[in-house]
């Protein structure tokens, strides 16, 4: 247990962006979520100045159909609009930062495999990601909006969460890596 702890600890200071001047390359990562404020000004924070900042978003496909890929589980196109819209959105307010930004929307029911992959694909070396507050492992496990907590345990570079407090009553605005 010690040397679980002790291994997740020297991840997360191995990672810390702020004593080597922040990240060349970040992923922006969203499951559909928009990207609020405090995710950009976290983002913003991270990355150096003039870093490349590649915004990935997810579709939902919502499973199969004996097997088979069934067009009434893939996204609609009025959800294929608004994840293009949020990464364009996003995309747009990092190249005023300074940033060199790009985007791409992907439909997949494996979320956490394929962020994963792109931030290995881009070359990244951290990923920022909006989050609700972390729930228990039984009810996290069924839930879509924990998708950034499994990020976080299967991504192999620093993954910082962004807690946004005013989508929760009675809670401030909290960064957890």
């Amino acid at each position: 247990m010690t040397n679980l702890l002790s291994r997740i600890g020297t991840r997360a200071e191995s990672g810390d962006p702020i004593a080597g001047g922040g990240f060349r390359r970040l992923l922006l990562a969203s499951e559909g979520r928009e990207v609020g404020d405090a995710v950009m000004a976290r983002t913003v924070e991270l990355a150096k100045p003039g870093a490349r900042v590649h915004v990935f978003s997810v579709a939902r496909v919502y499973g199969t159909s004996f097997g088979f890929p069934n067009p009434g589980l893939m996204p609609t196109k009025r959800e294929w609009d608004g994840q293009e819209r949020l990464v364009s959105t996003a995309v747009r307010r990092l190249r005023r930062n300074g940033f060199r930004a790009t985007g791409q929307v992907l439909g997949t029911r494996q979320a956490t495999r394929r962020i994963c992959e792109a931030a290995e694909r881009e070359g990244c070396e951290a990923i920022v990601m909006g989050a609700d507050p972390d729930r228990s492992r039984l009810i996290a496990g069924l839930m879509w909006s924990q998708e950034p907590q499994r990020v976080r345990r299967r991504a192999k570079v620093p993954v910082f969460l962004v807690v946004d407090g005013s989508l929760w009553r009675g809670q401030q605005a909290a960064v957890r890596n």
